[in-house]
């Protein structure tokens, strides 16, 4: 993590029971976003929320940005290491539906961060958290693309690093769209992005195996 990304932390915390309370804050921020919006995200609602004293917040966080930071740095690490997870599978062999599996694990993720789907939704974002986003769509490109070539037998070039740069942005923006309503998704658009997705894996594959055969 570069310094410009760096949570905007006041202090790291040490003790347990330091480290439990900013998880409490953190869950808190999350519920907010997730039930009410941005908007009504504050530090005394936070503190509210969460059980911990406004100044006992204030000696982590400086302001509701650097909390939103914080938040949305969470999120982004678990889509990081979902990636490094299906990477793992597909190089132990254990990944036999690409498509259907990645679909499924980021659409539990979207499912379990109802806050960040609020956060993305709105575009509430710090220029640093916007950084990071992009940094984490291209390192989840950058493993898809590790998964690809090992399933194709070759290394891609820059077309397998186009394709899965397309695939991420194609599938961030149905998935954004099937949770903006929160709760549940349409899993019929889930069902299609799949479809979709298939199509354009099985057009890669053979023309990436056909590139590696020449």
């Amino acid at each position: 993590m570069t310094e410009a990304s760096a949570p905007r932390l006041r202090r790291q915390p040490q003790q347990a029971r330091s480290r439990a309370r900013v998880e409490a804050i953190l869950g808190a921020a999350d519920r907010i976003l997730s039930r009410e919006g941005y908007e009504a995200l504050t530090m005394r609602r936070i503190a509210e929320e969460s059980g911990a004293p406004v100044g006992s917040i204030y000696q982590f966080y400086p302001d509701k940005g650097a909390v939103v930071d914080a938040l949305g740095r969470r999120y982004l690490e678990a889509f990081e290491t979902a990636i490094d997870d299906l990477v793992e599978r597909a190089l132990a062999g254990e990944l036999t539906d690409l498509v259907g599996t990645m679909v499924d694990v980021y659409a539990g993720l979207f499912r379990a961060q109802p806050g960040g789907m609020a956060l993305w939704s709105g575009r509430h974002l710090s220029p640093e958290l916007a950084r990071a986003d992009e940094a984490s769509n291209a390192l989840v490109a950058a493993g898809l693309q590790r998964i690809v070539e090992h399933l194709t037998g070759g290394p891609g070039g820059e077309p397998a690093r186009r394709a899965t740069r397309m695939v991420v942005w194609a599938a961030n923006a149905v998935l954004h769209e099937a949770f903006k309503g929160g709760g549940e998704p349409d899993h019929g658009t889930l069902d299609e992005l799949k479809r979709m997705l298939d199509v354009y894996w099985e057009d890669l594959r053979a023309r990436l195996t056909d590139a590696g055969a020449r």
